[in-house]
């Protein structure tokens, strides 16, 4: 395994981490409120950053988003690249490449997805959709929602459509982290099929990869945050860093949060190669879902009484750990369907094996020599 960034990636990540680290501060973030900074967005499309995501892979939009969640920057960067970006570039046929990319590339269209499909939408013979998702996020910012149908079918599958958010109808919802998100009603809305059999496992495979990458950088921004106060926060003459309890309390949150990061990494980087990514993908969103948890709540309490301020930075990250969890399944789904798919002997599970006998295989042959 190899997660040395590209050059590329390399580049864009420090381009990203630069513009939102100069737009996403903490007083432009409280004068959005719950909404999004249409400014932010306007600043990563002019950079050429949602577009970059085709050249750099998985491994880059991961690298792209920990930024993005270190400031907990308000815009639908994860939900376009996933559901729009890379759903329509790995899936879409080559009309519908050349008929949305463009948009999705210059952020001029925005894309999210009702991911995980839960069985409240059905498509007919003609491709209309009915039905309704109780929320989805960032969908007050799409123009275009990626919809994951589940097939009638005992143990169907899935199938993906892509609905223009002018042709439904949305209400505005409230979710624990500020996500712009909207209830979805679909009332016969024309749709159009991305993809065949296996598109939606694969994009709901990315997503997972995608957000466990976001949770790291809401943790790593957490954990900064508490460092800096306890460092400077001193009590008896002494700060509170020095105390021993609270040097074990972030030593705990940093191993979570390199265990994060470095579990997404391994994800993205399997599937930008080929590789069977599917039990990596769900190992990273446990790690997101559980650990991450325990970081932001860390984070919260190494600054005392300051962390149950709600305009405090800090708490901020709390919110978004908070609903990354919800959104990524939580810890004991996640474990559940894991737990199914090799159960089942399926074949990534296969696969996990094989890989595994292989790298020690390198890794004997690597000592010998």
């Amino acid at each position: 395994m190899d997660f040395m960034p590209t050059e590329e990636q390399a580049a864009a990540r420090d381009l990203a981490g630069e513009i939102f680290g100069d737009l996403s501060t903490p007083e432009r973030l409280a004068a959005a409120g719950t909404g999004s900074d249409a400014e932010l967005w306007k600043a990563l499309c002019a950079a050429g950053l949602p577009g970059a995501v085709e050249d750099v892979g998985l491994l880059g939009l991961v690298l792209l988003l920990e930024e993005q969640g270190r400031v907990t920057a308000q815009v639908p960067f994860a939900a376009s690249c996933v559901y729009g970006l890379l759903a329509v570039a790995a899936h879409g046929t080559e009309e519908q490449r050349t008929r949305l990319l463009p948009g999705l590339r210059d952020g001029t269209a925005v894309a999210t997805g009702a991911f995980p499909a839960r069985g409240g939408v059905a498509v007919s013979g003609e491709g209309a959709l009915t039905g309704e998702v109780g929320w989805v996020p960032w969908l007050r910012d799409a123009t275009e929602v990626l919809v994951a149908v589940r097939d009638s079918a005992p143990r169907g599958g899935h199938s993906l459509w892509r609905v223009r958010v002018a042709d439904a109808v949305t209400e505005p919802v409230e979710l624990t982290a500020p996500w712009a998100a909207g209830r979805l009603v679909l009332d016969g809305a024309p749709g159009e099929r991305i993809g065949g059999d296996g598109a939606y496992d694969d994009v709901l495979v990315g997503a997972r990869t995608a957000f466990a990458g976001l949770q790291a950088g809401v943790c790593a921004g957490s954990l900064a945050r508490a460092v800096a106060h306890t460092n400077e926060r001193e009590q008896f003459g002494r700060p509170l860093a020095a105390k021993q309890a609270v040097q074990l309390r972030a030593a705990d949150a940093h191993m979570d949060t390199e265990t994060i990061r470095v579990t997404a990494y391994e994800a993205a980087w399997r599937r930008d190669t080929g590789l069977p990514y599917v039990i990596h993908a769900l190992t990273a969103a446990w790690w997101a879902s559980e650990a991450g948890k325990r970081v932001v709540h860390a984070g919260q309490h190494l600054h005392g009484g300051m962390g149950a301020d709600l305009d405090h930075p800090v708490h901020r990250h709390f919110l978004w750990g908070r609903q990354l969890d919800a959104y990524l399944g939580s810890g004991s789904e996640v474990l559940a369907e894991m737990g199914a798919l090799i159960a089942e002997g399926s074949e990534e599970s296969k696969g996990l094996e094989e890989s595994k006998g292989l790298e020690s295989g390198k890794s004997a042959a690597e000592e010998t020599v």
